[in-house]
């Protein structure tokens, strides 16, 4: 809900659909295993509300339904980051793009 609230709002802000990057997909952090995963749901609640969010899970090179964008790419693109996973990629990241952490740190 507060992912949809913030994207809503920036929504209105932007005047446009803005960008939203889901940072770590997995079930825990640094690891490459989807199975279970909290935040993959959250991926695929997004896409059922008719939003198309890049994923970024820098654990898997690629997956067979997901197309996967580097997160230094989505860093620049997106407009919103929504941080599920805290893998240690993405501690230090640098962006202009409003943050919401669900991952419990940071």
């Amino acid at each position: 809900e507060k992912i949809l609230e913030t994207y809503k709002n920036l929504k209105e802000k932007l005047s446009r659909e803005p960008v939203i990057a889901c940072f770590g997909l997995t079930f825990k952090p640094d690891v490459d295993d989807l199975r279970e995963s909290p935040a993959l749901q959250i991926y695929h609640n997004l896409l059922s509300a008719g939003i198309r969010p890049l994923a970024v899970e820098p654990n898997l090179i690629e997956h067979n339904s997901i197309y996967l964008t580097d997160y230094q790419e989505a860093c620049k693109k997106a407009d919103l980051i929504v941080i599920l996973v805290p893998h240690k990629h993405f501690a230090d990241i640098e962006t202009d793009a409003e943050v919401l952490n669900f991952s419990g740190k940071g």
